[in-house]
């Protein structure tokens, strides 16, 4: 089967301090993006495809042209501005990112944050469960972690909090200000709410067959609408549009639970720990002593 990888690469890193998608933080330099690349690949994904804004275009294909399998089918898609956003500098969300990758994409696809670490076996789960897809574009999937498996020690951070029924994902709840309290509990810092540690979230690793795209066009038109065409900082995040479609039975969406934890560069604190457990990682020979070498 050939299923397709969108990386959404485009986010400014705003917390982080800067473009946190190129910071190298594998002991070879290793940029996160090359961790789902590679587990990607090895998954069966054969065509990934770039979110970039357009200033990164010439670093990115310098990057694939030296870091990726040559046989790969590699695709570039530009998020900018809508021309109804006068006066914006900030993107308009994940559906929006998603969206500019639609003629890039033809087959049945997962979508990720570049600037996250998902771990490998996530992806097998995900290409698995991308080959049974109902391809009317009502199905979709899930990799949905534990929350405790997620948060950063350095800062509060965002998920999407998961309701389930079984296998199937009833709800998605986009929560802000999540992080840890002085005695160790988790809670939704915002709103003072303690969290059970196991509670599945998303990390925005969803997949999808190639029809969500119409979907996706009308509720991200919706959005322009309410917002008076993107004016302001309002985004619209993926968790958001997949909720609205669940609570209107427009699509039934699978979990695939994954024990893998999460690393992420959130905050510039988090880069010393991320970079100790990806060495580890290779040391364990859960990777190869250099990416490039088996991707390039």
């Amino acid at each position: 089967m050939k299923a397709a990888l969108v990386l959404m690469a485009a986010g400014l890193g705003s917390r982080y301090g800067g473009c946190k998608q190129l910071d190298g933080v594998g002991p070879n330099g290793e940029i996160l993006m090359e961790y789902s690349v590679y587990d990607a690949w090895a998954a069966g994904f054969t065509k990934l495809v770039f979110v970039i804004k357009d200033e990164m275009r010439g670093w990115m294909e310098e990057f694939c042209r030296s870091r990726i399998a040559k046989n790969a089918d590699i695709r570039y898609a530009v998020q900018g501005l809508e021309g109804a956003c006068p006066g914006r500098t900030k993107p308009l969300g994940t559906v929006h990112a998603l969206l500019c990758a639609r003629a890039q994409v033809e087959e049945p696809f997962a979508v990720v944050n570049a600037d996250d670490f998902y771990g490998a076996d996530a992806f097998r789960t995900m290409y698995r469960g991308l080959s049974k897809l109902d391809p009317s574009g009502k199905e979709g999937l899930i990799a949905a972690y534990r929350l405790k498996n997620t948060v950063s020690r350095n800062g509060t951070v965002t998920r999407g909090i998961c309701e389930r029924s079984g296998e199937k994902l009833l709800s998605v709840r986009e929560t802000y200000r999540i992080g840890y309290l002085p005695d160790g509990r988790i809670a939704d810092t915002e709103n003072g709410v303690v969290l059970d540690p196991e509670t599945l979230v998303s990390m925005n690793l969803w997949g999808f067959s190639p029809e969500i795209f119409a979907p996706l066009r009308t509720e991200f038109d919706l959005f322009l609408e309410k917002t008076g065409g993107g004016r302001g900082n309002e985004e619209f995040p993926l968790p958001s549009f997949v909720d609205r479609l669940l609570s209107d039975g427009r699509l039934s969406v699978g979990i695939l639970p994954t024990e893998e934890s999460w690393f992420g560069v959130t905050y510039r604190e988090d880069k010393p720990l991320v970079a100790e457990k990806l060495s580890e990682l290779h040391r364990s020979g859960a990777y190869p002593k250099r990416l490039n070498e088996v991707l390039g």
